[in-house]
């Protein structure tokens, strides 16, 4: 590993939260003039901006490089430039994870399984995905299998009244791979063409979630051989390089088929993004991008690029 970047990554590590900016702000900071000469020293100081924003050392490693070979070949002499070829590769790593959930094949259910965490809007998430599927002509059911935390059931259930989708639930307490097997079994009656699960999360990953988590999948699938088609894995991007972590711990653990990413809003930290990509490679279809039902974009990497590096500071 680059000594710099090792050093860069132990001083993000010991920053207070507080202290976090923008990669913005910070990019415009290093480069405040029309005109930029991307030495040795800019190069570093790219580096440990990028770090901060949690895009992480291998990631920033690559897409570091990539612009120095351009450099080489190519002229970029001028901020704009420097903003284009930057927002390229960023574009070039998160294009090939850039990939929206399927359609439901007509005549059958499409399961999805929301996995994460405690407190990764776990919830939120299967409201706006039911808000999202409603748009597009899809029946949705809701199923409220986090029977560990306290009011889950009443808030999806909230959700599922304003909404006006069939929610399946028991109380609090009960078996969460009964539910789940229940909702399988209704939404197949129902003709249901997108089943929404959302599951208990604990405040830290542990040996009973993971276990219970395979338990919903195990009896889900003696209804149906394909449940769940999707196993989508929710991160909050605020957790910056702790998302990576939980990363680890769940597809270590049961299939994890994609992420979706929540509270990307806050563009301090939003660079956990590209590190994912680069990383494990999932498949990456929605952000959450605020505090309403509607504020849930798909991933588009040139989107993405544009917000994360600004035509003007932040």
């Amino acid at each position: 590993m680059n000594p710099l970047l090792s050093n860069n990554a132990n001083r993000v590590n010991a920053a207070p939260q507080q202290a976090r900016e923008s990669f913005g702000t910070r990019f415009f900071r290093l480069f405040g003039g029309s005109r930029v000469t991307l030495d040795e020293t800019a190069y570093e100081a790219l580096e440990e901006a990028l770090i901060l924003a949690d895009v992480g050392v291998t990631a920033t490693t690559r897409v570091v490089e990539r612009l120095r070979q351009r450099s080489r070949s190519e002229q970029i002499s001028d901020r704009a430039t420097l903003v284009a070829a930057l927002r390229e590769e960023i574009v070039t790593l998160l294009t090939p994870v850039a990939q929206p959930l399927p359609d439901p094949l007509p005549g059958s259910t499409t399961v999805i399984l929301l996995v994460g965490v405690n407190g990764v809007g776990k919830t939120t998430l299967a409201a706006r995905l039911a808000r999202e599927f409603q748009r597009r002509k899809f029946t949705v059911m809701l199923a409220a299998c986090d029977t560990f935390r306290a009011a889950a059931i009443e808030q999806l259930g909230v959700w599922s009244d304003r909404l006006d989708i069939p929610m399946v639930a028991q109380t609090r307490g009960a078996d969460a791979a009964a539910v789940a097997h229940d909702a399988v079994l209704s939404a197949k009656a129902k003709g249901i063409n997108v089943l929404l699960i959302d599951s208990a999360g604990r405040a830290h990953v542990n040996t009973d979630l993971m276990q219970q988590l395979q338990k919903m999948v195990r009896v889900m699938a003696k209804v149906d051989a394909t449940a769940p088609n999707e196993t989508l894995l929710v991160l909050d991007a605020a957790n910056g390089q702790n998302a990576i972590a939980q990363c680890e711990a769940f597809t270590a653990e049961i299939a994890v088929t994609g992420l979706c990413l929540t509270k990307v809003d806050g563009t301090a930290r939003a660079g956990i993004v590209i590190s994912l990509a680069e990383r494990f490679g999932l498949p990456i279809s929605y952000l959450g991008v605020g505090e309403g039902i509607d504020d849930l974009v798909r991933f588009d990497p040139l989107n993405f690029a544009v917000r994360l590096v600004p035509d003007a500071p932040t």
